[in-house]
């Protein structure tokens, strides 16, 4: 089969690999429509994960499923589903835990384009498929569909980790595809005033249409500055870091109020440490709580994340920007989330 692939840190390139087959509780699916995602380009261009030689990229897809195992009870070949980005391995101790994100070992639930070939690929393999895996409704876009692997939960998960209550103030710093539903999830949470930190005109449109009341623009002044004047130097009940580098984390120490919370969902890419300022953090004293967590993945989430746009709660096919026909665009729309164009919010590839 033929996969999009990083050659090694910097390279991309098509490679041929062997087709994968199901194991007993697994599946081997067709994808139907795939995403690039930020996450891929840290992981290509900075090598944020070590340097990996001909891996599959993409962690985001729905599809078509050619095989099951023989002990796969919920699914068979020909049904269309939605893949999560993360595929925990569910008989797992972390599972009993609680953090099925990282059964196996830390970020271990991540196997797309970490340590398994990941889904840009004409199929790819899914384990524990009962468990992984979710149907796909008949009456729901592609487009819709591949945003919840990944940019729907991530971006509600930075609103259920920073502890949200109803009327308290929130910053999203970084206002791309995961700080956009972060800026949902915060609003589902119940947020009162709702910052968004952001550049881009086109991301502050939706920004503002999912439900934030203040537009933060970083080319305009310090953030820290901005948010603090605006708030009487009373800083935010709760921050959500989705964008941005390590110093990201910092501000967001720097504007969340003694007791507040500071949730970070953002793929820190480079550094050896991140900066948490002394003075802010009441010099480790300030009942600032400092929080992140990948995504948890599995099954029930995606079917969450189905309901949740279902019912009209959340609209993550207004992420979609650019919409690409044919496997042969996939350097392209990935490429794109590295240059980010003024106009880009998220590609799309229909196959």
């Amino acid at each position: 089969m033929k996969g999009f692939a990083m050659l090694g840190i910097g390279k991309l390139g098509w490679i041929e690999k062997e087709a994968p087959t199901a194991g007993i509780f697994d599946a081997v699916v067709k994808p139907l429509a795939v995403a690039p995602c930020t996450s891929d380009i840290h992981t290509v261009f900075e090598g944020a994960l070590g340097d990996r030689h001909n891996l599959i990229l993409g962690h985001e897809a729905v599809g078509e499923i050619i095989e099951v195992g023989s002990e796969v009870k919920d699914f068979k070949a020909g049904d269309r589903v939605i893949v999560p980005a993360i595929t925990p391995d569910w008989r797992s101790i972390d599972v009993q835990r609680g953090y099925p994100a990282h059964s196996g070992g830390m970020l271990s639930g991540w196997k797309f384009s970490n340590f398994k070939d990941g889904v840009f690929a004409e199929q790819f393999h899914v384990n524990d498929a009962d468990m992984n895996l979710a149907h796909m409704p008949k009456n729901m876009s592609l487009e819709q569909a591949v945003m919840l692997p990944d940019m729907a939960p991530t971006g509600i998960q930075g609103a259920e980790l920073a502890e949200i209550q109803p009327g308290d103030s929130v910053a999203v710093i970084g206002i791309g595809p995961v700080g956009l539903m972060a800026v949902a999830g915060a609003v589902i949470q119940g947020a009162g005033r709702l910052f968004a930190v952001g550049n881009r005109p086109v991301c502050a449109d939706i920004a503002r249409e999912f439900g934030a009341s203040d537009i933060i623009d970083y080319k305009r002044g310090d953030i820290v500055e901005q948010i603090m004047k605006a708030t009487n130097g009373q800083g935010v009940d709760a921050v959500i870091v989705a964008g941005g580098d390590s110093g990201s984390l910092s501000d967001a120490v720097k504007i969340a109020k003694p007791g507040g919370t500071i949730s970070n969902i953002n793929y820190i890419g480079k550094g050896e440490n991140v900066p948490v300022p002394r003075i802010e953090w009441g010099c480790g004293m300030s009942h600032k709580d400092i929080r992140g967590g990948l995504v948890s993945g599995g099954r029930r989430r995606m079917e969450q994340m189905i309901d949740l746009c279902l019912y009209n709660r959340i609209r993550p096919e207004k992420l979609v920007t650019h919409v690409f026909d044919g496997f042969e665009n996939m350097e392209k729309a990935l490429l794109l989330m590295k240059d980010k164009p003024k106009d880009l919010i998220k590609p799309v590839v229909l196959i």
